[in-house]
Parts: C-alpha cells; structure tokens; sequence
C-alpha cells in the first residue's frame, strides 16, 4: 500500500436528501506522517453539566476520607469502575440561592437559577426573571465556533409542569440550568425526537401531516445516505471503518427507538409524562438521551451540553424501583426512615442512569482516546440536603479526563464555602476558556490537576 499525506478534512458530512451527517473523528483524518505530535493536537475539549434535582442525601454521597484517594461511597458505586476517571470536590457553596432578607421561601428556583450562573435569581413571576450569564454558555461562546452547534440543552422532563413552581418565582428558574443572557434563560429539550432532529435534520415543517409523510418516505436516515458511506468506507483503513460503522449502528439504533416510542399509546401514559416520542419507562427515556449526547460529541456536532435528569420541585415517581413516591416530597423525608430508603433508591437510580452515560462515552473511541478521555463532566445538584434546602457542601463530581487536564481518582476538601463559580472559573481555564470570574467567584482552585 503507498501512503500519501492526503486526509479527510476534519469537518467530513454525508449528505442525502435534507439530512446531513457528521462524521466522527476518524484516523484518516490526521495528515499522513504527523506522528504523534499530529494526533495529539487532534485532541476535543468538552464540557458535560449532569443535574440532578432536590438535592441528595450526603452520607450516602460522601467519603469519610478527604483530600486522598476517593473511596466511592453508597450512591456513586454504580460508577465505582471508572473511579480513577473520578474527582469528588467537598466545601463548595451556592451562596446566591441562600434566600436574602425578606425573600422567604423558593430555594428550589434558586438552586437551579443561580447553579451555572453564580447570580442570584430575582423573585419574580412576571417576564421580568433576571440571573446571568451561566457557566455552560460562557465555554459555548468560544467552543462553539468550532461545531455545527455552540451547546444542547436537554431534561428528562417537559417544561409542562405537573407540579407547581416555588411561590413568588417564575417557573423559568426551575425549568432550565443555562442562560445566555442575564434576561434570557434557555429552554431544555426532553424530546427525543426533537433532539435527534436537531442533530441530523428536520423536514423543515411542524405540519402533522407533512411530518408523517416524510417519515414514512424517508425510514431511515442512513438509508438516505447509504451509498456514500459505501464509498467512503472503500477510501478508509481497518480501523477507520470499524469506528465508521460502530458510529453509524449508533444512530440508526437511537432512530429506530425514537420510532418504537412514537408507536406506543400515549393515553397509557400519565398526565405528566412528557410529549409523543418520549419512551414509556424512564429509564429507556434516560438511556435514550445519553445516546444522543454520545452521538453529538462523536461526531463533534457540538461540545457543551447541559441535562437536566430532573426539575426542581420535580414530582416524578419511580414505580419501576419500588418508590411510589414523588421525588421532591422524599427529599423532605423529616428523618422518616422509610422515606429515607426510598430516597436512596432515587439517588442510587439516577446514579446508574448516569453510569450508563460513562460507560458509554468510555467505550467510543475518539482519536487515540475515548470520549471519556477528552470529557469534563459536572455531576451534582444544586443543593445537598434537600431535607433542610442546604445550599453549603454541595454533592459535586467531575468525570472524565478533561483532554488530561484532570487527575481523578481523589477526594478534595476546599476551604468552607468557597463559591462553586471558582470551581467554573478553573474548569473554563482548562477547556481553554479562560475568564477573569464569572457570578460570585473569588478565584480558582488549584487542586484539580496535580
């Protein structure tokens, strides 16, 4: 075989009829002969925002070891086999969603509103909500003119509450992490169906009518594409074909569920389930979710994505685990020790969800790497005890390896309510984004990398 110095551009789509595909990172598209210099400087920052709502139950959550190695407690054992991908930070406070003199109850629309933001939420119901700009869209702003996407911004539940929001603040504070402006906070996608169209192409109509004609014309999106990737297999290496069709067996695995969801009957479903294309059981919905985050980073389709696994004051129940119970009304659980169980149950199950995420972006090659190698994650809630609305200590994890500008495997106490935006400011700096402070930061943190 001779070996040239021609390469596939980094940015190489498939093209059908209104469907444009991206390709992974694939080893053809590193010049011949650049060696390993060429491949390392190859290498994708991203950054990942994993929320859970109503707070966690700490001891459940934190080791009794600080500032060493990390023993993985209760509630993140389902990630216990990605420990050394782990870095768990204790002491982090979210001073802005404490209620300020007069302003009484509505710690849950803070914790979410000032979370990525480090603002402190204005007590509102009107249109005139106002917090700053959040953490996410700060890296988005500079990441994202690298992909087709500056940043998604997704939830496991519609912004069509079934419960009620915290009185005296607009349910826009609970319903999303992200704001792109002081004024504007940005809505999170739960449909599958929306995502994945988003991703790689709509018909460019909402007409019911019009949408199921062209599903019904175009069954798959690959098969649309389906001679072009023939060809192009035919110009790639062993190794370049296999990650080609592992990525494109992902996605027509993720089209076929979104369409096994759409078939079902949506009056099975309860009231405050989220709209037609979401799958029945949670956790199909979850899984459903992560995949297409899995799919977005591989292809490079964009590098900042935030997902909500719930709202807060969320009412969801987990019938399939043995808890009845709404989510937001176990958090306050009074000591009740049988509530307590239950919560455990909910934390340990949004654990695994996200579990399944990990192992997912570990198992996708990206370069020489996974996706988990090049990932920064933020996995946490923005309140600890959600029993007495604490917004100190607050559960927070990084995951990944963050283009190896993270060292895991630890357990790190910060000084006592030092500001979660300092944390931000220092996770910016190693996505490459650095930033004098943002929200309410007083520096950087110097441990998550030594």
């Amino acid at each position: 075989m001779i070996v040239t110095k021609k390469h596939l551009p980094r940015r190489t789509f498939l093209r059908g009829v209104g469907v444009t595909l991206a390709l992974p990172m694939l080893d053809s598209m590193v010049p011949a002969f650049g060696g390993v210099t060429a491949r390392a400087a190859q290498a994708v920052r991203r950054l990942g925002v994993v929320y859970i709502p109503n707070g966690m139950f700490m001891p459940n959550w934190t080791p009794a070891n600080e500032n060493g190695p990390l023993e993985v407690a209760a509630t993140l054992q389902p990630l216990a086999a990605h420990r050394d991908r782990l870095l768990m930070i204790s002491g982090l406070c979210s001073e802005e969603g404490i209620a300020q003199p007069g302003e009484g109850a509505g710690d849950h629309a803070r914790a979410a509103g000032a979370f990525l933001t480090g603002v402190h939420p204005k007590k509102t119901e009107g249109a005139d909500i106002r917090a700053g700009v959040s953490m996410d869209q700060l890296a988005a702003r500079a990441l994202g003119q690298e992909t087709q996407l500056a940043s998604l911004e997704l939830a496991l539940e519609s912004a069509a509450r079934a419960g009620s929001c915290d009185p005296g603040y607009s349910c826009a504070y609970a319903n999303t992490l992200c704001w792109s402006s002081e004024t504007t906070p940005l809505p999170m996608e739960s449909d599958p169906r929306a995502v994945f169209e988003r991703l790689f192409g709509t018909e460019g109509t909402t007409d019911p009518a019009a949408w199921l004609a062209a599903r019904q014309k175009d069954r798959s999106l690959l098969d649309m594409v389906s001679a072009k990737v023939a060809r192009l297999s035919g110009e790639l290496g062993p190794r370049d074909r296999v990650k080609l069709n592992e990525y494109l067996e992902a996605v027509r695995d993720v089209e076929r569920r979104i369409q096994m969801a759409e078939q079902q009957d949506s009056t099975e479903l309860p009231a405050m389930d989220q709209p037609a294309g979401v799958p029945e059981r949670f956790e199909d919905h979850a899984k459903l979710m992560f995949d297409l985050q899995v799919l977005a980073y591989q292809a490079d389709l964009t590098r900042v994505i935030s997902f909500m696994m719930g709202h807060e004051t969320s009412v969801r129940a987990y019938p399939e685990i043995g808890v009845p119970d709404a989510h937001h009304a176990l958090s306050h659980h009074g000591g009740d020790k049988m509530l307590i169980e239950r919560l455990k149950k909910v934390d340990s199950h949004l654990t695994t969800m996200f579990a399944y995420y990990v192992d997912r972006l570990a198992s996708t090659a990206d370069g020489d790497g996974t996706l988990l190698d090049s990932v920064m994650i933020m996995f946490g809630s923005g309140m600890s005890d959600g029993n007495r609305h604490d917004h100190h200590d607050l559960p927070t994890l990084l995951v990944g390896g963050g283009a190896g500008k993270l060292k895991g495997g630890r357990h790190v106490r910060v000084a006592k309510d030092t500001p979660n935006t300092n944390l931000f400011v220092t996770m910016l700096e190693k996505l490459g984004v650095p930033v004098e402070n943002m929200g309410d930061s007083t520096g950087k943190l110097t441990t998550l990398s030594v």
